[in-house]
């Protein structure tokens, strides 16, 4: 006999099947009901997918803990009625773009007879194409929204959905909360118009974005051998038309993740931040003597170089390669703020000092980078870089993948190569050495028992080095910036450490700085030594916070 909370579960899992209009959760979650599998149904009905800054992100699957059709059409429904409590008005245009991902067009297809039903006009394109295209089709087409069903670089059995507002930046707070209040108040589905007035956007679109793109690498050398992957995601075709049109010779494209492919085969996790999903790039470049090593996430909105090297091939850490953008923009005289976030390397500040130009810092993530006033350039160490804000908003893998060729094949024909550069801003600037460390904790209240715990009693000294300031970000994160979880250990000789939760995994993450100056041993000592500096540093620290 089923307890009362029992049989209430049971109740809401025949519920949602009557609403949900897909036969592939219908019996999902039927086969669940029948078996009263009352575990699996609490995972999936223990809540609510919860839609923030990020929008939603999560497994595929039935109830509302899962992205599914239900979900979508009633997180569409939810924009539709913010969007019009906002301001828009009817025949307003809302972009929307999707991946490669399994579902991905038909959540699509569901938001646009959304924002069809509720008097929008929805614009949807063409097929699959990288988040940036989509970012870049907001302010191209004067839309009130984008959203892209994407979940970027997570893996296979998951999907999301990214809302963008109309300036084409990535929503902040309170539009989340008043989006998720919208969707909390939607009815009955059944209630909730559809339209088929949709329009599919043309290749004309494409064009344009790509004709921006081609922009950032007029007039530069071209001889360049390069090894592309687009990690079985959406960036292949666009990439090489980008490269094609700017005059690259064609790139050798890893064979086994050139296609889109949902199940992202050749790799545990389609990030290629994640151990091994470079390698099979990195056995091409080998084979045919590649200059340089370039790769996107699977929706294309990040870019990830590699070099080689006298102990072989290395890829460039995010700091790295948004280093070596931000000078080379700045090199170009390109005017206007550089920022980057709070977790990223202080050395673009240096840069843009030494060159004139006014330099922010943001909270994490592209959300507030792309709204830092009369943005130039703009990147955070994950590998995310915004490199035209003018076409473009938000991090976007395919522009900086091509000025990341240009300044390669700049650099070549002078006989140099991007370590080169490195060293050469190391030299002027001093060796600022990033690391990261990464903890997964299964219990998610003690990630925030670890940030008091150092608040309540912080280090005084970490590898060495003073800790001559603690800032509670949960204060305020700096100037203009608004409070957010956290806090950052200010070390002796500019050194830094930024301890936070992540925002997308249950994980304690904790970026670490040092900065040397380059003496009579050159570039190689200075960087043996900030790797000392920085081991010790993270002992330390794993021993502070009780790690």
């Amino acid at each position: 006999m089923s307890t009362a909370p029992d049989a209430d579960l049971l109740d809401r899992a025949r519920a949602w099947l009557a609403e949900d209009p897909d036969p592939r959760t219908r019996e999902e979650l039927q086969a669940l009901v029948d078996a009263e599998d009352l575990d699996a149904l609490a995972d999936r009905f223990s809540g609510f997918l919860e839609f923030g800054t990020a929008g939603l992100r999560g497994a595929l699957g039935a109830g509302p803990m899962r992205m599914n059709r239900v979900v979508v059409l009633r997180a569409a429904a939810g924009l539709a009625a913010y969007l019009l409590d906002q301001g828009a008005r009817p025949g307003d245009p809302v972009v929307i773009g999707y991946d490669a991902r399994h579902l991905s067009d038909v959540f699509a297809r569901d938001t646009a007879e959304v924002m069809a039903g509720a008097g929008l006009a929805p614009r949807v394109l063409p097929r699959p194409l990288p988040t940036p295209v989509l970012a870049h089709a907001i302010r191209d087409q004067g839309a009130v929204a984008g959203v892209m069903v994407t979940a970027s670089h997570n893996p296979p059995q998951d999907n999301g959905y990214k809302v963008y507002l109309g300036d084409g930046s990535q929503i902040v707070p309170p539009a989340d909360a008043g989006i998720a209040a919208r969707i909390e108040a939607v009815g009955p589905l059944a209630s909730v118009p559809r339209g088929d007035a949709i329009e599919v956007l043309g290749e004309e679109l494409l064009d344009r974005y790509l004709a921006g793109v081609v922009r950032l690498a007029e007039g530069s050398p071209r001889d360049l051998r390069l090894v592309y992957t687009p990690l079985h995601g959406v960036g292949g075709a666009t990439v090489l038309a980008a490269l094609q049109r700017a005059g690259f010779p064609e790139p050798h494209v890893v064979e086994a993740q050139a296609e889109p492919d949902p199940d992202f085969p050749t790799v545990a996790f389609p990030n290629p931040e994640e151990p091994g999903a470079m390698d099979l790039a990195l056995a091409r470049a080998e084979e045919v003597g590649a200059d340089l090593v370039v790769a996107n996430d699977p929706d294309a909105d990040r870019c990830a170089v590699a070099l080689p090297g006298p102990h072989g091939w290395q890829a460039l850490r995010g700091d790295e390669l948004g280093v070596l953008l931000g000078a080379h923009l700045l090199d170009r005289g390109v005017q206007g703020t550089y920022a980057t976030s709070i977790v990223s390397s202080s050395m673009l500040g240096r840069l843009a000092a030494a060159a004139g130009q006014p330099y922010a810092e943001t909270l994490t993530g592209f959300k507030w980078i792309g709204r830092v006033p009369d943005l130039a350039f703009g990147y955070e160490e994950a590998l995310g870089y915004c490199v035209d804000p003018q076409q473009v908003r938000d991090k976007d893998g395919v522009s900086a993948l091509l000025l990341v060729c240009d300044l390669a094949a700049r650099l070549k024909a002078e006989g140099r190569t991007l370590r080169d550069r490195l060293d050469e801003l190391a030299t002027t600037h001093g060796l600022h050495a990033t690391d990261q460390l990464s903890v997964r904790m299964d219990d998610l209240a003690a990630i925030p028992a670890v940030v008091d715990r150092l608040l309540s009693a912080p280090p005084t000294s970490l590898g060495g080095l003073a800790v001559e300031r603690v800032d509670d970000l949960n204060q305020g994160a700096g100037p203009g910036l608004p409070p957010t979880n956290g806090l950052r250990l200010v070390l002796a000789d500019d050194g830094r450490v930024v301890v936070r939760p992540s925002g997308t995994e249950p994980k304690l993450k904790c970026y670490l700085e040092v900065v040397v100056p380059v003496g009579e041993g050159g570039v190689d000592a200075a960087r043996i030594a900030a790797v000392g500096r920085l081991d010790a540093i993270r002992s330390d620290l794993v021993a502070a916070a009780g790690l």
